[in-house]
């Protein structure tokens, strides 16, 4: 098979790419070792950066998300048993869209279907191979157990944190930064309607806790949690109490809304940037590049990012025989990867308790907040970076 890209890994990285070169009128073809039912159903991150929403839109795979999505103008942050909001809308003009990124990939999956484009599920055995030379490779076996070879004019390694794309990349030529958080989150999605018509973002003296949605019918909320936790250690029960502690609303006139939880599990905190993001004719993307704690909910807004600046350059690249678009790929990239990287960093240090934490920093916390709810620039600023920073051309 000959190809001008081969995409490895159908995520929202891969997925978007693939999308994205198909109407650019360059052939690709998408590999994925899970099965459809699996990445269609995969409970991951679900706010889009408006940035993120406007490429859908754009690009003509937005109609459902227009839909179904719920779009929110702000966030609060509580703490002390204070709610503080911070309006987007009013700060920087802009707001978010809460849709579930399973559902992004659900929309994704669809259009290349529709059109015919390739992409195949189930696959093994993948391996890249002439990564310095003009004629790279893909290996793999199918799900009928035949063996295919791709020749392709690039790679994208969109297959996550352990894809074997970066693994790919010689020893020596490629530098990696990362950091572990002392606390992960117990993650729960629940059938019960949402207790705020946006996410709260809470700070208490027994740790983070994080009010979400996925629909008007199902709640997703969060705790902090040692990173060794047990979730057999959380009946139902657990969780809605410690919830309730953590999110309490000093002044009243708020309840949690309780339901059958239908889904929990432990998410690790975790920083990590690999750089360059290019080797060759192989280009990362997405959480093949980096990942960030979702505190920020950065990780899929940051893949859309790579992957458009990456299909911007092919287009380039094809349409005029310019490379300059893939020789700035990577530093182009990274600097908005480093940029979510700080305010990631920021947001998760402000609003968690390390095991370490002591009186004075608890203080120094809560004044951080009150900072950042009574200073116009200070709330200007996280704004900005929550909503999403311009793209790069």
């Amino acid at each position: 098979m000959r190809v001008q890209v081969g995409i490895v890994g159908a995520g929202p990285a891969g997925l978007m790419l693939g999308h994205l070169l198909r109407r650019a009128g360059i052939d690709a073809i998408v590999l994925e070792h899970r099965s459809r039912a699996y990445v269609e159903e995969r409970v991951r991150a679900g706010v889009l950066e408006q940035g993120t929403v406007d490429l859908m839109n754009e690009t003509g795979v937005g109609e459902r998300m227009r839909r179904e999505a719920m779009f929110h103008a702000g966030i609060e942050l509580r703490f002390g048993g204070i709610g503080h909001r911070i309006d987007f809308r009013d700060l920087v003009g802009k707001e978010v869209t809460v849709y579930a990124q399973h559902e992004v990939v659900k929309d994704l999956i669809a259009a290349r279907l529709a059109a015919g484009a390739p992409i195949e599920f189930e696959v093994s055995d993948v391996a890249v191979a002439g990564l310095d030379g003009a004629r790279p490779q893909i290996r793999y076996r199918a799900k009928d157990g035949r063996d295919h070879v791709v020749d392709c004019d690039f790679v994208a390694g969109c297959d996550g944190f352990h894809g074997i794309c970066r693994p790919a990349i010689p020893a020596g030529t490629i530098a990696t930064y990362e950091r572990d958080y002392p606390f992960a989150w117990l993650g729960i999605l629940a059938e019960a309607p949402p207790s705020s018509d946006e996410l709260i973002y809470a700070l208490h003296a027994r740790g983070f806790a994080l009010l979400s949605m996925r629909t008007p019918e199902v709640s997703r909320l969060y705790l902090q949690v040692p990173p060794d936790e047990d979730v057999a250690a959380w009946p139902d029960e657990r969780i809605w109490d410690e919830l309730d502690r953590r999110l309490h609303h000093a002044e009243g006139g708020w309840a949690l809304q309780r339901g059958p939880i239908f889904q929990k599990g432990i998410t690790p905190m975790r920083s990590f940037v690999a750089e360059p993001m290019r080797h060759g004719r192989l280009f990362l993307a997405g959480d093949a590049a980096h990942i960030v704690p979702p505190t920020g909910a950065k990780g899929l807004n940051l893949a859309i990012a790579d992957v458009r600046l990456l299909a911007q350059a092919l287009e380039r690249f094809y349409r005029d025989g310019d490379s300059a678009g893939l020789d700035a790929y990577s530093a182009k990239a990274l600097r908005r990867v480093w940029k979510a990287q700080r305010f990631s960093w920021w947001m998760t240090t402000m609003l968690h308790l390390a095991p370490d934490t002591s009186p004075f920093d608890l203080k120094r916390q809560l004044a951080e907040l009150d900072y950042v709810t009574s200073s116009r620039a200070a709330s200007t600023s996280l704004a900005e970076n929550y909503v999403g920073l311009p793209f790069e051309d």
